[in-house]
């Protein structure tokens, strides 16, 4: 087993926390986390790939243990994320790397494609969304907001940070109760718990809609630079759907698809079977 580092780097609006583990020379795979967690999901994954790679995942702006200036002073969108993390990506001299993209780590890190394509040497997307068909009808109290940026939209949507939501709608949904750890959503409670965190999620809430709008920018990138791409998709997920990883194949016709019977959070559950498909893949793109 590969010893895994815990780091931090700052960036001009923040520190970034990471781990990392693998060869300093060794191809680079960038793991990109997302709502309500942390890179603490890649725990199980990290070792595994760390063999043949130098697996880096950071923590994101507004989650876990990366520090960023307080709401009011930094505005939580998408395109700030995205920043401060290619700023991360910069501070550690990475001009090239595969990404994992999963849930709002996709958007996150498909902005870092758009920005510097010739960087990404290929995509593995866990629910990592990037068309509209893969939109469950669970976006709907979401997608008010977006219409109708009022108060009571934005109360609304409050309930998607709960405990209960957490717990059983992000966490259990669709996966076999007995294999989920409690350690992950007991850590996304808490981080969650901290003061002024729930604002920070609401108004990234908001701003989602700005990656549905650039999805279409999304798709170009696809088919103009073609990136090999995996997707594998926790089938039972209630938010990304299946036909969110097939839409890939629009754009990427040699994209591989592969579901798993599994949630939202695939990895919980089914961290040995990611780990195989990512190392088979990427070796066969040339990759390590």
């Amino acid at each position: 087993m590969m010893k895994v580092s815990y780091r931090t780097r700052n960036v001009p609006d923040g520190e970034v926390f990471y781990r990392e583990a693998g060869l300093a020379k060794a191809p680079v795979v960038l793991l990109l986390h997302g709502f309500p967690t942390s890179s603490h999901m890649f725990r199980d994954l990290i070792p595994k790939l760390a063999t043949h790679y130098r697996v880096i995942a950071p923590d994101l702006p507004g989650f876990g243990l990366t520090r960023t200036p307080a709401r009011g002073t930094f505005d939580y969108t998408f395109d700030n994320l995205a920043k401060v993390i290619g700023d991360f990506v910069d501070a550690l001299d990475l001009h090239s790397y595969a990404i994992y993209i999963f849930d709002y780590g996709a958007p996150t890190g498909l902005r870092l494609a758009l920005a510097h394509p010739e960087r990404v040497t290929a995509i593995v997307s866990q629910n990592g969304n990037a068309y509209i068909e893969g939109l469950s009808d669970a976006w709907e109290p979401w997608q008010a907001y977006w219409r109708e940026p009022a108060v009571e939209r934005r109360e609304a949507c409050r309930d998607a940070l709960s405990a209960d939501v957490i717990r059983n709608f992000q966490y259990l949904h669709g996966a076999e109760p007995g294999l989920v750890s409690p350690d992950g959503y007991t850590l996304d409670i808490a981080y969650l718990a901290r003061p002024g965190a729930d604002e920070i999620q609401l108004d990234l809430i908001l701003d989602y809609r700005s990656n549905v709008a650039l999805y279409p920018a999304f798709q170009a990138y696809f088919r103009k630079h073609l990136p090999p791409l995996l997707a594998v998709w926790g089938k039972n997920d209630p938010f990304f759907i299946p036909p969110g990883a097939e839409a890939y194949r629009r754009d990427l016709p040699d994209a591989r698809i592969q579901f798993l019977d599994a949630g939202h959070f695939a990895l919980e559950t089914h961290a040995q079977e990611i780990a195989s498909l990512m190392l088979e893949f990427l070796q066969t793109n040339g990759i390590g």
